[in-house]
C-alpha cells in the first residue's frame, strides 16, 4: 500500500518539477506544518464530540493525508522502509511499557517501576 503511494507521489513531485525544492531539511518543516493543521482541529475542544460532525471528520481526514504523504516523502528521500520503521519503533516501545507495568497507565516508561513499587496509582 505505501509503495503505491510513494510511486504516487513521487511521480506527482516529477511532473511538477519540485523535487528540487523538497531537501529533508524542507520536507520535515513541511511535516511540522502540516502536523499543526491537524492540531488546529482539537485546540480548545474539551471533548471529541465536534468529530461527529462531517465537515469536521473531512477536514482532519485531509491534514491527516498531508502528513502522511510528508512522511512517505521524507523516508523515501532517506531510504527508510516506513512499515518496518513504525514496527521497530513498536518494538522498542513495547520493551519500555511492559504489559504487566503500563497496563491501565499513563505514567512515562521511567516512571512506571517506581510506580509499581511504590504501588502509586497512575
Amino acid at each position: 500500500m505505501l509503495s503505491k503511494l510513494e510511486r504516487e507521489l513521487k511521480k506527482f513531485v516529477l511532473d511538477r518539477d519540485w523535487d528540487q525544492f523538497h531537501s529533508v531539511r524542507n520536507l520535515v518543516t513541511q511535516l511540522s506544518c502540516e502536523s499543526a493543521e491537524l492540531l488546529e482541529h482539537f485546540i480548545w475542544s474539551q471533548d471529541d464530540k465536534h468529530l461527529q460532525d462531517p465537515e469536521t471528520l473531512k477536514n482532519i481526514k485531509e491534514e491527516i493525508g498531508d502528513v502522511l504523504n510528508c512522511l512517505v516523502l521524507i523516508a523515501s528521500k532517506l531510504n527508510i522502509d516506513l512499515p518496518q520503521c513504525g514496527l521497530d519503533k513498536l518494538k522498542k516501545t513495547a520493551k519500555k511499557y511492559p504489559v504487566e507495568l503500563a497496563k491501565g497507565k499513563s505514567l512515562k516508561y521511567n516512571k512506571l517501576k517506581e510506580n509499581n513499587k511504590n504501588g502509586t496509582p497512575n
